[in-house]
């Protein structure tokens, strides 16, 4: 089968196309690249270009004829969101939107949509259902929330069947180093403790100690993004196999402090980094945690790699890596600029 990812040279867009050529797909990558890499494909074709370019979607879609699409591109940071609320509302919403109405056209078999576990807002209960009440605090979740609603309607129109995962906290780096986060201003709180580790930032920044939480620090279910890459190439099978459209969690059901991820990642990386307290960031709920054994019972999503401890370690050994590769390209450059 042909499946086309979107945001495939993402994060995590780039560990499912990973996951899906070693099974055997043909994939076929779309992504603008502003914070992918072309380095991250590393199976079947990149195709660079907006998802909300109408005209270069429908080219694609003539020339490869996908039956399942993957789609992962949108912006993805809280605290952006709240500060350029109408920047995700176009990305996220209005884009997928346009996208879909060539999709329509095509006649597509499956629809993965990757979405979030800010669509809960502050849960009122712990861990979160797929059936919580949805009541996003953010315009990242609330456009995601948009996203969901927008697959589900034209579903329903236009016969597709749709799996929608909603992810909580996802970290960590391919076992093997070929892949990882690579954003220039990450905001994923692992990746910034790993990058103090390391020097790379003067000090970590906690962004709140006041919540109504154990050690006053945010609560969060962190999930190997290896793991999530399983996730969705089981929810493509599960479609393929006859499986009823739906909603899942993508998390293990258990979460961790700030502070406790802080102090595991000293323990993991051998360095005492600097840490100071910050105001709250607008748009943090306390504790988001999942409930994950839908997806578990349903599609024998068996996670494998849910020590915090492992997380922390592939993230540090990636960003280590990162850092020598980024320090070879400017020891090419500048001997280029030599003239040697």
């Amino acid at each position: 089968m042909k499946v086309l990812v979107t945001g495939g040279a993402g994060y995590i867009g780039s560990h499912v196309v990973k996951l899906l050529g070693k099974r055997g797909y043909e994939v076929v990558t779309v992504d603008n690249l502003s914070t992918g890499n072309r380095w991250a494909v590393l199976y079947g074709k990149l195709f660079v270009g907006d998802i909300g370019d109408k005209r270069f979607i429908r080219y694609i879609l003539e020339r490869e004829k996908p039956k399942a699409v993957i789609h992962f591109a949108a912006s993805i940071s809280v605290p952006e969101s709240v500060e350029k609320p109408l920047l995700y509302y176009w990305n996220n919403t209005a884009k997928t939107t346009a996208f879909l109405d060539v999709l329509k056209e095509f006649g597509i078999d499956f629809f993965i949509f990757s979405s979030t576990a800010a669509v809960y807002g502050i849960p009122k209960e712990i861990p979160i259902k797929e059936d919580h009440p949805i009541s996003p605090i953010n315009p990242y979740g609330s456009s995601k929330a948009m996203g969901e609603k927008i697959v589900v309607d034209a579903a329903k129109r236009y016969g597709f069947k749709w799996i929608i995962l909603r992810y909580f906290n996802v970290a960590g780096a391919d076992p093997e180093l070929r892949i990882g986060q690579a954003y220039p201003k990450p905001t994923h709180l692992i990746t910034r403790c790993v990058r103090a580790a390391l020097g790379k930032e003067p000090y970590l920044e906690i962004y709140g100690d006041d919540y109504p939480t154990r050690d006053g620090t945010c609560i969060r279910d962190y999930i190997h993004v290896s793991d999530l890459a399983e996730a969705h190439v089981l929810s493509l099978g599960y479609l393929k196999n006859g499986g009823e459209s739906g909603i899942f969690n993508c998390g293990y059901g258990r979460g961790f402090s700030v502070k406790e991820v802080v102090d595991v990642t000293k323990k993991v990386t051998g360095v005492d980094f600097p840490v100071k307290i910050g105001p709250r960031r607008p748009g943090d709920p306390p504790e988001l945690v999942a409930d994950p054994s839908r997806i578990m019972e349903l599609m024998g999503w068996k996670p494998r790699y849910q020590d915090l401890g492992f997380i922390v370690e592939t993230a540090f050994r990636w960003e280590k890596k990162l850092t020598s590769l980024y320090n070879c390209e400017k020891k090419y450059k500048a001997s280029e600029g030599d003239g040697l």
